[in-house]
């Protein structure tokens, strides 16, 4: 599929044809005529000025007009209520139910009571996934469960060095000596592993980078966060220390 920048533009000169007002079938149909191979999930009239919100395949959000002459890209920000709508919609869109999450094919690291629940989609050799990994020593109470995630384009040996992890005696103890201290188990990874079926975990939920963390509450956020972000976080997804964790 064209780039969203030119998807954008060359879909604003295509509206621009259709005089008469469209309904959500025919903007539809008109996206997915002007550009074969783009896949409109959903095209949905919003309550704000009469435009009509599109979900593209990724998910990607754009808006056309009620006449369907001009498209929009962007973010739609709710000025009275300081909201920025789009990416309140965006959450809403990438967010994994976290109690379907296949949790036995992920390593389990319990942290004090472990009441708070993360997942994190990890790559085993991302600078910035090991950052993170040196945040989590600053949290308390918390389960992390770690989907071995590796991005083969960005680095071609995560791969091997993930299932040599999944096949230490100790999986917890593996995954935190090497990434925080750089010590590789010393095993072939050749037991039996889930790196295969998390990849495709991955994929299934449009994973594009690492590390991806996903909150007891659905929430997914892209990249490393700080600890004391994590925390507030945490919370706001239903968690506190000391206290339950939400669903």
């Amino acid at each position: 599929m064209r780039s969203l920048n030119r998807l954008a533009i060359a879909l604003s000169l295509a509206f621009s044809a259709v005089a008469a007002q469209a309904g959500e079938a025919e903007i539809k149909k008109t996206i997915e005529t002007q550009f074969v191979g783009s896949k409109v999930q959903s095209v949905t009239k919003t309550p704000y000025s009469g435009l009509y919100e599109v979900v593209l395949e990724g998910p990607q959000l754009a808006y056309v007009d009620e006449k369907a002459n001009y498209l929009f890209m962007g973010s739609v920000l709710d000025l009275k209520n300081q909201k920025n709508l789009t990416e309140e919609r965006m959450q809403k869109l990438t967010a994994i139910k976290f109690d379907t999450l296949p949790l036995e094919l992920a390593i389990k690291t319990v942290k004090g009571n472990g009441s708070r629940k993360i997942a994190v989609f990890s790559d085993a050799d991302c600078p910035y996934c090991k950052k993170f990994e040196e945040e989590l020593k600053n949290v308390k109470d918390i389960t992390v469960y770690t989907f071995l995630y590796p991005i083969d384009s960005l680095h071609p040996q995560a791969g091997m060095k993930s299932k040599q992890i999944w096949c230490a005696p100790d999986k917890v103890k593996a995954w935190e000596d090497y990434m925080l201290r750089g010590v590789l188990p010393k095993n072939e990874g050749n037991c039996d592993n889930p790196v295969a079926k998390t990849a495709e975990l991955g994929r299934k939920y449009n994973i594009q980078g690492t590390p991806a963390i996903v909150f007891s509450d659905g929430r997914r956020v892209p990249g490393m966060i700080p600890a004391p972000k994590l925390e507030q976080m945490l919370e706001a997804a239903g968690g506190s220390v000391g206290g339950k964790s939400g669903k």
